[in-house]
């Protein structure tokens, strides 16, 4: 509807443009709102007030020459000026109970739009070390990436979803040394078990597999292993890396770092499928280096004039746009730094052609952002393409305690062991219901509460309710929509009227929450939605009205019923049919 009041406000402005009474730019100046109070009408333009000053004319009088331009519209009951040159619109009622119809007949495409015009997006979310299971942190990405990506894609987006597997590097190798360690306490060898190795029963579980399969394989004599290793924890444990390394030699080294990769990988894989969340593609940071695109990075780096030689390493001159230090790409040894597959990574994706390229990151990683901003520009690459969203952590709460977590202790919640606590569709829909640059306290009592307090119950039940209905006409052998074609124009209680206008904004919100990246705006709508069919159900009567009237309602809840799962939907949320 707010395109309609739009596309009046064009044609005012075109003809006015005709007769040399705007110039051509007028009509960039468009902007529609939704009214906040009801005596104000539906919609409201600042229009006239906007092009006053370009115009040299007072903002009433102009408002008056748009009123009179304006094209008849059979939707249109009135406009009216305001205050100072305010555009008020007020719609006829047949407006609204004409969205009934259109809400039923488009289904499951109502709220999309080709908004993003096809605009190439890629979003890339999650991307944990595969050290260990996920956990609840990571979840919190997970459901917000996925859900913008879905909101995305319903405003016309060309939306990719990725996950960048950062197998390589020393974290991996980390997880390899732990794997191995907890291996040779199976082979009834004495291990001094590091404080900063990978604690979790998961290195357990991975150290039987290994140890099932490859017997006493990589079982070696442990006397000399934990001699004079560093007092300072890092370094010991690097020292321990070589040393496998040293013991095993590169290809053993290699098979155990990809048993604990791969397994930890395909965990990480099932987790998010049975969470909802399903990759387009995954990415890995392997495959930077089997490519050369590392290298072609720190190359091109180089022939734009950013690269530097310093005590035999190689520099990248990120001070020169904007970070607070220049960064080492090439170690004097020839080893890539972490920063060098970054870059490569962004050039690989800034090569694949994306108009957008959207990084959504955890808290402890907004040091990063700088940087790669800084090596994403050197490249030759519009910084404008590069878009950065923050996703705070999540605190879980029980009983009204805070539940304490450590990553590397393995003293952690699992995503895993959340969604069997809470389920998929509570632990998404809280997840997504802040904004993810937010702080997050996630109630577990709440969550798994079915209550009106309980926002996912809230709104499920509004859909199961509907469904319920439904089921009744069929079991009473009742007249249904499928019998006849509602005269939707017997809809007059406000309450409709109410529902109506709620139901008129799906679009609207799904525009906003895709331009401003923020698929919570969808969540509280649905909230909104599912109070306002809910104090509708509890004051009329369904079943017990008269037949013409019944159908009419009938097809004002099923249109509240397709908004409902096309909302949940974009949130990754199921709308349940009975509860």
């Amino acid at each position: 509807m707010k395109d309609i009041v739009i596309h009046l406000l064009a044609q005012a402005v075109a003809t006015l443009q005709k007769q040399g009474r705007l110039d051509e730019s007028a009509a960039q100046s468009i902007s529609v709102e939704r009214t906040k109070d009801p005596g104000h009408g539906d919609f409201s333009s600042n229009l006239a007030m906007k092009l006053a000053k370009q115009v040299n004319t007072d903002p009433r009088e102009l408002a008056q020459k748009i009123l009179a331009e304006l094209p008849q519209s059979e939707v249109i009951e009135k406009a009216a000026i305001a205050g100072p040159g305010f555009i008020n619109f007020y719609l006829r009622k047949c407006a609204y109970l004409s969205l009934i119809a259109e809400i039923r007949e488009q289904g499951i495409n109502f709220g999309n739009s080709d908004v993003g015009h096809g605009q190439r997006i890629m979003v890339e979310f999650v991307s944990t070390n595969p050290t260990g299971p996920l956990h609840v942190g990571h979840g919190r990405g997970a459901a917000y990436g996925d859900a913008l990506a879905r909101v995305l894609r319903a405003a016309g987006y060309d939306t990719h979803s990725e996950y960048y597997i950062n197998d390589a590097g020393r974290q991996m190798e980390i997880l390899a040394v732990s794997v191995w360690l907890r291996y040779l306490e199976l082979c009834g060898k004495e291990i001094q078990f590091p404080e900063n190795a990978y604690q979790g029963s998961y290195v357990r579980d991975l150290a039987a597999k290994l140890k099932d399969k490859a017997g006493k394989s990589y079982c070696i004599d442990t006397s000399e292993l934990f001699k004079a290793l560093p007092d300072a924890k890092e370094e010991s444990i690097d020292r321990l890396i070589s040393r496998c390394r040293s013991h095993l030699g590169d290809k053993d080294f290699r098979a155990l770092f990809d048993v604990g990769c791969d397994a930890m990988v395909n965990d990480i894989r099932q987790d998010l499928a049975e969470f909802g969340v399903v990759f387009q593609a995954w990415f890995s940071e392997r495959s930077l280096l089997d490519k050369g695109d590392i290298d072609k990075s720190i190359k091109t780096l180089e022939e734009n004039g950013h690269i530097y030689e310093k005590d035999g390493a190689k520099w990248f001159r990120a001070t020169d746009f904007g970070d607070d230090k220049d960064r080492v790409v090439l170690r004097a040894n020839g080893a890539h730094t972490y920063f060098a597959s970054d870059t490569a990574y962004h050039y690989n994706k800034a090569e694949r052609g994306f108009d957008k390229i959207i990084n959504i990151f955890g808290a402890d990683h907004h040091g990063y952002i700088k940087r790669l901003q800084a090596s994403f520009e050197a490249l030759g690459n519009s910084p404008e393409r590069l878009k950065f969203l923050i996703v705070q952590f999540a605190i879980l709460y029980r009983g009204g305690e805070k539940i304490s977590m450590s990553t590397r202790s393995g003293e952690f919640v699992t995503l895993r062991d959340l969604r069997d606590e809470v389920g998929n569709d509570a632990a998404r829909f809280f997840y997504v219901l802040r904004k993810p640059d937010q702080h997050m306290d996630f109630d577990l009592d709440l969550a798994k509460s079915q209550s009106s307090d309980n926002p996912v119950y809230y709104i499920q039940y509004a859909h199961a309710r509907i469904c319920s209905v439904f089921r009744q006409l069929e079991e009473k052998g009742m007249p249904t929509l499928k019998d006849a074609t509602p005269n939707y124009a017997l809809l007059k209680a406000s309450q409709e009227f109410d529902l109506l206008k709620t139901l008129s904004r799906f679009p609207e919100v799904v525009e906003s929450a895709a331009s401003g990246f923020e698929p919570h705006q969808v969540a509280y709508y649905l909230r909104e939605l599912a109070n306002v069919f809910h104090t509708y159900y509890n004051a009329h009567p369904f079943l017990s009205s008269e037949d013409d009237v019944r159908l009419a309602r009938l097809g004002l809840i099923d249109a509240t019923r397709i908004v409902i799962a096309n909302g949940l939907g974009m949130l990754g949320v199921k709308a349940l049919e009975k509860m």
